[in-house]
């Protein structure tokens, strides 16, 4: 008898080839599933794969050949339907897939205990695979990026924060503006004190920097009659602004020390 066309166990008429070829196509999904997932996309007829591979098995276990042929369609649909993946703009879930896992494991072990029996088997290991490939899109789905404010967040009533998060240091070249938070802050622009102007903050290399890492320093090109700045940072949603004022450079002689 061909070695791989034996039985794997006396309850579980599944041969070799069929086993492997299973688990082959559930190692494939997986993959999808990693790679669909870094892209923002998720499943939706590509789910269609679990009940598939279990027509396959139980196609075997019941000798239901017209069962195969149905699940190997629902394979074939899950893979090339038009829109087996959706893209979202939301990570998936992690706590049903989770929850999956247990159940499937928890069922898997004691199934495995017990008498064996092929049917509950087939069902521990198909939430055993839904649960993994959950948890797979869940990981490997792009971590949101923060939006910058832009320049509605001069006009969204930002608020000044109780302890600074900016700090100016002035030069012949300008402002230098450095973070001296302890996180990341993300720039929306800037205007010289009572300049109705909206500019983009650039780098000492006169790119446009969006973000500042804490202790990173950008430079604001003031002119010697600016007598301060204002800079818009943080999230879209809740701007919050900047203030530093100064006697002009032009005007340095008419400062009065009290």
């Amino acid at each position: 008898m061909n070695p791989l066309l034996f039985p794997l166990e006396p309850l579980y008429p599944v041969s070799g080839v069929l086993a492997l070829s299973i688990a082959l196509i559930a190692a494939y999904w997986l993959l999808r599933i990693g790679r669909e997932a870094r892209r923002r996309f998720v499943p939706t007829v590509a789910w269609w794969t679990l009940p598939g591979l279990g027509m396959l098995l139980a196609a075997a276990i019941l000798d239901i050949p017209a069962l195969f042929g149905v699940g190997a369609a629902v394979l074939l649909l899950a893979e090339f339907w038009p829109g087996a993946y959706r893209r979202t703009a939301d990570r998936p879930p992690f706590a049903w897939p989770a929850v999956g896992v247990v159940i499937g494991g928890a069922l898997l072990l004691s199934v495995l205990r017990a008498e064996p029996q092929p049917l509950p088997l087939v069902l521990a290991l198909l939430l055993v695979l839904a649960g993994g490939a959950g948890l797979l899109a869940s990981a490997l789905y792009p971590r949101p990026v923060p939006a910058a404010p832009g320049f509605l967040a001069r006009w969204n009533t930002p608020v000044v924060p109780e302890w600074p998060e900016l700090n100016v240091t002035l030069s012949e070249r300008g402002a230098h503006l450095k973070n001296v938070s302890r996180g990341k802050l993300l720039l929306a622009g800037w205007s010289p004190a009572g300049v109705n102007a909206w500019y983009r903050v650039r780098g000492e290399d006169g790119q446009v920097v969006s973000e500042l890492r804490a202790g990173q320093e950008a430079l604001l090109p003031v002119s010697a009659w600016d007598s301060g700045i204002r800079v818009w940072y943080g999230a879209a949603e809740a701007p919050r602004v900047f203030r530093a004022d100064w006697t002009p450079a032009a005007r340095a002689a008419e400062r009065v020390l009290n």
